[in-house]
């Protein structure tokens, strides 16, 4: 998504000197922020996206795969992945759908709830995620297009946000030990 040519103006900054002009000072910073956001999300998507697509990969499955991967058995149940990825049971189980067409997870039963599925990886997908990782880190994470000062501040910054907005508790504090 790369423009071949840089915009003449800051199309942000434009909107926020519409936003003053029109009286809504309030809000400015505010719409400045949201929109800011949103585009660097959109700017950074963008690199995600273009690294995973020789994977055959989106976002979302990447994501998937890689927190399986995480887990000690290679398995979690269906409702656990949603949770952790934030995400409605809905878009897990059609991430899943495509994985499992993929032959990289599949769906087992629960050992003790027979309610529940457990998505467990397949070796193939756990060798795709471990190279879409390298890739990503090589190509992205190592280098998101800000200083690690930058970067620090902004993790925090967003952390703040999202702890505010209920996404996560603060853990509770641990004792010093005797």
């Amino acid at each position: 998504m790369a423009r071949v040519k840089p915009l003449a103006i800051d199309p942000i900054a434009e909107a926020r000197r519409q936003w003053l002009a029109h009286g809504w000072t309030d809000s400015a910073a505010g719409m400045t922020a949201v929109t800011s956001i949103m585009r660097a999300h959109q700017l950074m998507l963008a690199r995600v996206e273009a690294t995973l697509r020789p994977f055959g990969l989106t976002f979302a499955r990447y994501e998937l795969l890689t927190l399986l991967s995480f887990t000690r058995g290679g398995r979690m149940p269906m409702a656990s992945a949603s949770a952790r990825l934030q995400v409605h049971p809905t878009s897990v189980t059609n991430t899943v759908d495509r994985l499992e067409a993929s032959g990289l997870v599949r769906r087992v039963p629960h050992p003790e709830d027979g309610r529940a599925t457990l998505i467990m990886l397949e070796e193939s997908g756990r060798e795709l995620s471990a190279r879409a990782t390298h890739a990503l880190n090589t190509e992205v994470f190592a280098t998101p297009g800000i200083s690690a000062d930058d970067t620090d501040e902004l993790v925090a910054i967003i952390a703040r946000l999202r702890r505010d907005a209920g996404d996560f508790a603060d853990p509770r504090p641990v004792p010093d030990p005797l």
